[in-house]
């Protein structure tokens, strides 16, 4: 089987005019001849499902001819959660509800928030998984600034819960926008920091260039999206394409790649953290006053002090409790632009406070599909930089 690979010296890699790695063309591997007498025969391992480079509890069955890989085959339902089966709470569009200037942007900052810690923590890992033990501190720490100010918006770090239907749970605390506005002026340093040590260094380049490669009609054809499509060259990012929050007012560019293998990966998601950065300094800049919530006394409970000295007041909180929120009859799908790609909600309500059907388009789960096509005659190697390279997170895939 015809083996693709990138030769490269441990020198300094040539740069190209946009100061990127020269790339080294690429052609078949020459296997070495066999022994006479000697037959081949392929071995069957397992990658996981307890293991660090899997990113989570997935099992992969690998095929390999020596060290090259022949067939792989993910297994998941190690980490079934069920949370499909538990409720819905995305009803506002099924509502017809418009929430408030405020609370749209304070929506952008969770949002843009995310992008950046979702993104510093597949770098700091993919680090870990090829060898680079610098860039995961430098990544991890830029996570822990903006888990601090989740800490103070929200009262918890990994576990956010901020996003009710119509509103929010809180408004941000006083310190919340000068603690903000601080990370974005000095996070861009640690962006060009990491950019340093790992965009040219040879043994990065070596390791990621020319690896796991899918064209553009590859990546469509298997419903890729989110970095790992736009690494292909499609421009499709929900964000620019079906607009919400606003998005459209906001100038930010969507970041393609050109040849679809991890190393174009590794800097889309890079250059994504500077966009995500502008977007977080102009939303601080736009914020307005206001309040966050929607004057709606169906789907926002009301101060406690009215509910305990107002009936109807107290009716209301206690029919949301005991009741839930009550989404009229019918349908909706409601898609954004999630680190790891578009993110889906189908939700179809009857009428009542549960919705008769669930469903979520979990982004992680599509982009693994197309793993065994991106390592099919790789080394070993190649397939844990390749199963880093489509940052999974099994909480998603094993819904």
């Amino acid at each position: 089987m015809s083996q693709r690979t990138v030769e490269l010296d441990l020198a300094t890699p040539g740069l190209d005019a946009r100061g990127q790695p020269t790339r080294v063309p690429l052609g078949p591997a020459v296997a070495a001849p066999a022994e006479p007498g000697l037959a081949s025969e392929h071995m069957l391992i397992n990658i996981g499902p307890q293991h660090p480079a899997t990113h989570g509890v997935l099992r992969l069955v690998v095929e390999l001819d020596g060290e090259t890989v022949v067939r792989v085959i993910p297994h998941l339902g190690y980490l079934h959660s069920g949370f499909e089966t538990l409720d819905g709470g995305r009803a506002e569009q099924l509502m017809g509800i418009e929430i408030t200037p405020r609370c749209t942007v304070l929506r952008v900052i969770a949002c843009e928030m995310s992008r950046i810690i979702s993104h510093m923590v597949w770098l700091g890992t993919t680090s870990i998984d090829l060898g680079a033990f610098t860039p995961f501190l430098w990544a991890f720490q830029e996570r822990e600034r903006i888990y601090n100010l989740q800490e103070m918006w929200t009262g918890a770090r990994l576990t956010t819960s901020v996003t009710r239907v119509g509103g929010m749970m809180a408004d941000i605390p006083d310190k919340f926008v000068d603690g903000l506005r601080h990370f974005t002026q000095t996070f861009p340093k640690t962006l060009a920091e990491i950019d340093r040590v790992l965009t040219r260094n040879a043994v990065w380049v070596g390791r990621t260039q020319g690896v796991g490669a899918l064209t553009a009609a590859e990546a469509i054809n298997y419903s890729l999206s989110g970095p790992m499509l736009r690494a292909s060259g499609v421009p499709y990012d929900v964000r620019k394409d079906r607009p919400y929050l606003g998005y459209e007012t906001y100038d930010f560019d969507v970041v393609v790649g050109e040849h679809g293998d991890v190393y174009d990966r590794y800097l889309v998601r890079l250059e994504e953290c500077s966009q995500a950065n502008r977007i977080l300094q102009q939303a601080l800049d736009r914020l307005p006053d206001g309040p966050v919530n929607v004057a709606d006394p169906r789907v926002i409970l009301p101060p406690k002090s009215r509910a305990m000295n107002d009936m109807e007041a107290m009716i209301y909180h206690f029919k949301q409790v005991m009741e839930g929120v009550k989404a009229p009859v019918g349908e909706a799908y409601v898609g954004i632009e999630n680190p790891k790609g578009e993110l889906g909600n189908y939700l179809v309500s009857d009428g009542t406070a549960k919705p008769v059907r669930w469903r979520i388009r979990p982004p992680s789960f599509i982009n693994l599909a197309a793993l065994p096509k991106m390592a099919e005659g790789h080394l070993l190697s190649d397939l844990i930089a390749i199963n880093a390279s489509v940052d999974i997170v099994m909480g998603e895939v094993d819904r």
